[in-house]
């Protein structure tokens, strides 16, 4: 299996649809409904073509039933990480760790050995992506209309003790989403390839896997809350839904192609190449989300393209 250039724009182009999906979570006002709209409406609209295909073979649906467990915990602590981070923060630290936990464990679960100009790629992204994402961020405008000293007290947004614990939570969730991500992948890569293997195509395990991963993740959080809550979701739906919807497209489409890659190439080097969509995430974070930008986070994007470049050529 080799990565070609062909592939890697496939991959690159589904990096930008994760990210854009990503950004719309960030930027909504409940991030859990939010998680879980963009996931309900992306298995309607993963519904009608799943349809058109046929079931992935038996020996497939163990590894659908074990991703959809798995992705439950990846929307937890997804909206964990952006409750208490910016996406700028927290993005880059669960997409970048992820990719080096599969190189790791790629010989053990799959394997597959990388060439070490490979290793090289991988590695380079993921200090890319620290880079990026572990930059000391400016304060915010309202931060700094505030009195020097609130921001040293509880509950104030400045760089104090509340911002310092903030950081910390919004981390602790971006470092477990990194390692559910990283065993959704060996999941998802070794179920596509046997469906792949026994003659379907890789869109019907996909497919099959939104449209059922559309349901625990909305059922959690319809359950955690409250009669109050539950018409809050719903008020909340009638205006959301169609960006919702076109997140959910944005996923499933990113997923689809990074699956797709995992057929014809190897796992680590395309889970390594779809987290450019740190390139992605952080121009988004700092355009309309209007976050901050530095030296560091650019010199972290010219790590991460070198990366792409050893893996290409790995």
């Amino acid at each position: 299996m080799i990565l070609t250039w062909p592939i890697v724009l496939a991959v690159l182009c589904g990096a930008l649809l994760h990210a854009g999906w990503n950004a719309l979570v960030k930027s909504s006002g409940d991030k859990e409904v939010d998680t879980a709209l963009v996931h309900f409406l992306g298995a309607v609209v993963a519904l009608p073509p799943m349809l058109m295909f046929a079931l992935p073979p038996p020996a497939a649906w163990p590894y659908i039933g074990a991703s959809l467990c798995i992705h439950v915990a990846y929307y937890i602590t997804l909206a964990g990480a952006y409750k208490h981070g910016d996406l700028g923060l927290t993005y880059p630290i669960m997409r970048g760790t992820a990719p080096l936990l599969v190189a790791l464990g790629s010989s053990f679960v799959l394997g597959e050995s990388l060439t070490t100009l490979a290793w090289c790629g991988v590695l380079a992204v993921t200090v890319g992506v620290a880079l990026v994402g572990l930059a000391r961020h400016a304060p915010r405008e309202h931060d700094l209309r505030q009195p020097a000293h609130a921001a040293q007290q509880p509950g104030a947004s400045g760089f104090g003790v509340a911002d310092a614990l903030q950081r910390r939570r919004a981390l602790g969730f971006a470092l477990a989403n990194a390692a559910v991500i990283a065993t959704y992948t060996f999941v998802d890569g070794s179920g596509v390839r046997i469906t792949v293997a026994a003659g379907e195509l890789a869109v019907s395990y996909v497919l099959v896997l939104f449209v059922l991963d559309g349901i625990p993740y909305p059922a959690l959080v319809w359950w955690r809350r409250d009669a109050a809550g539950r018409r809050a979701i719903v008020a909340y739906a009638r205006v959301r839904w169609p960006l919702a919807a076109l997140g959910g497209a944005a996923s499933m489409g990113s997923y689809m192609i990074a699956l797709w890659a995992m057929t014809r190439a190897p796992v680590a080097s395309v889970a390594a190449l779809r987290e450019t969509s740190v390139l992605f995430a952080t121009a988004l974070s700092v355009w309309v989300l209007k976050e901050r930008f530095g030296a560091q986070r650019a010199a972290g994007a010219v790590v991460i393209v070198t990366g792409v470049v050893a893996l290409r050529f790995g």
